[in-house]
């Protein structure tokens, strides 16, 4: 992805077990309702491979085979967000990893099970974000201009 103003994308991923409770609708309202634009999206589901890839920067973990497992075993959504700060006003949207100390009014307190059932995944860098992006469109999917 070509980031003419850095900070100004990161990458979504709304979870499994988010997309099997149906709370997709309810995520993209509180999304939309923090000044995000959604510039693209799309549903997909995830081979082994591809969630090792993804996850690499954490290769060597003791979560990252549970979370791959978890990655893969239904449909997700990834989408990408448009907003100044965009990584750090995401991450802020989303709350802690942890759920249990997640604040309230985040989607991770509202929409979490647990730590790695976490609801939504959020870009943690800039960099990661423009990585991330890359790695689930193409330049031709992204509508920056909207």
């Amino acid at each position: 992805m070509e980031e003419k103003t850095p900070g100004m994308f990161t990458l979504s991923i709304i979870k499994p077990n988010a997309v099997e409770k149906e709370n997709i609708g309810e995520i993209l309202c509180m999304i939309k309702a923090a000044g995000f634009k959604l510039v693209a999206i799309k549903m997909v589901q995830l081979s082994e491979k591809e969630a090792q890839r993804f996850y690499d920067v954490h290769r060597g973990r003791p979560f990252v085979d549970s979370l791959v497992s978890f990655m893969t075993s239904r449909p997700i959504i990834a989408f990408v967000l448009k907003k100044e700060n965009a990584v750090k006003d995401y991450r802020t949207l989303v709350g802690n990893t942890d759920p249990s100390l997640a604040e309230e009014g985040t989607i991770r307190k509202l929409f979490a099970e647990s730590k790695e059932r976490n609801a939504v995944h959020a870009s943690d860098s800039d960099e990661n974000a423009k990585n991330e992006v890359n790695f689930f469109f193409s330049a031709r999917e992204i509508y920056s201009s909207i």
